[in-house]
């Protein structure tokens, strides 16, 4: 079965369509710079023709970019998950971000809540792990939340808690927090949803960690990332 084309009813070309929806996601920008830095390269669009363009493809890159990874994520048998999440303010209210990353950075699931209780604690866990799989090692902090639905879920002995065992999952908010500053906050829960799930994936896909790597091999992995990205979408 032939795949569908998913730029056939776009006049512009899907190359400036992915290279708009990676800038935003990828650095802190705001739908404004976004346009004004196409507009230096010659590319004249408006603002929320970017907006349009991440709401519309953004889902689909992050969930091709998802697809290819978990089927390589679900085969560590000794896979280990951080646990944690971060206050978030919308319309001056605040919600729950939960965040999951595994033992090399990569985020696998973020999810949205009004209440940090057992009941948000196991959906989050269940969610992450009908995609993901079941770890090996569940770090966590001293929420007690956590606990709760590990006894529900059977993942008791496979808890880990302690003060800086959890680092891990406390540095993934930082590329959030930057992109929240940028983006003046959320003003509704799902737009917040969506936006935190995609740029998620888009973070996972051009995260290399250049201070782990030689020069050469960073270079070479950037390429191939920016090479994989292009063919996002493709019929």
């Amino acid at each position: 079965m032939t795949k569908r084309n998913a730029f056939r009813y776009f006049k512009t070309s899907p190359e400036i369509i992915r290279l708009a929806v990676m800038m935003y996601f990828r650095f802190p920008l705001s739908l404004r710079n976004v346009e004004d830095l196409l507009h230096e390269r010659g590319i004249d669009i408006s603002h929320e023709t970017v907006r349009f363009w991440w709401n519309r493809f953004g889902p689909m890159f992050a969930a091709e970019i998802r697809r290819k990874r978990v089927q390589q994520m679900r085969a560590y048998s000794n896979w280990q998950w951080h646990l944690d999440e971060v206050f978030v303010k919308i319309n001056g209210e605040t919600h729950y971000l939960w965040r999951a990353v595994d033992h090399e950075g990569e985020v696998l699931e973020s999810f949205v809540t009004k209440r940090r209780d057992r009941k948000a604690a196991l959906k989050f866990l269940r969610k992450t792990m009908k995609r993901h799989g079941r770890a090996h090692i569940f770090v966590t902090d001293m929420l007690r939340s956590y606990g709760a639905a590990m006894k529900v879920i059977g993942n008791v002995d496979r808890q880990e808690t302690g003060r800086w065992l959890n680092n891990r999952a406390e540095n993934s908010h930082q590329p959030f927090r930057r992109r929240e500053r940028a983006m003046l906050r959320f003003r509704r829960m799902r737009s917040l949803q969506k936006f935190a799930a995609v740029h998620a994936s888009v973070y996972n896909h051009f995260n290399h960690e250049r201070s782990l790597s030689s020069r050469p091999y960073f270079k070479l992995n950037r390429a191939a990332a920016l090479a994989e990205w292009r063919q996002l979408g493709a019929a």
